[in-house]
Formats: C-alpha cells, sequence, structure tokens
C-alpha cells in the first residue's frame, strides 16, 4: 500500500487516466473528488462489499431447465 500525505487541492494521478484531488478537510473526514473514464467503477468500500455478496448469492441459485419453463407457459423460442 502507498501511503501519502496531501494538502487541500493537491492530487495524485493513477495509471494516467484517474485523478483524486482533496476537495475539503473537516474534522475527521476528508472529501475527495476523482475523475475517471466512465467504464472504470468507482464504489465505497461498503457498496463494494454489498456488490460482491449479491454476486456470490446469485451465482450460487439453481438454474431451471428450459422445459420446466414452457411447461409453465412463461417461455417459448
Amino acid at each position: 500500500m502507498l501511503v501519502l500525505t496531501r494538502k487541500l487541492g493537491e492530487g495524485i494521478t493513477i495509471d494516467r487516466y484517474i485523478r483524486v484531488v482533496v476537495l475539503d478537510v473537516k474534522g475527521g473526514q476528508v472529501r475527495l473528488g476523482i475523475d475517471a473514464p466512465h467504464t472504470i467503477q468507482i464504489h465505497r468500500d461498503e457498496i463494494y462489499a454489498k456488490i460482491l455478496e449479491e454476486n456470490k448469492k446469485a451465482a450460487s441459485t439453481g438454474t431451471v431447465p428450459i422445459e420446466a419453463l414452457e411447461q409453465i407457459g412463461s417461455f417459448s423460442r
């Protein structure tokens, strides 16, 4: 892990496409601005953890054979 000290208005550049700037510092909180291409997903850690959890749940659900869906009339080829 790289550890840096930045002042208000200063920033860092990651892989020439992502820029992180310190916008504000109040008490124990730091407000960051992140400029990145729209193809790069940016999430707070707690949101990313929920996404991973939901992906695991979705991957562990069973599959239903096409024939079963055809029998109940909700799918037709």
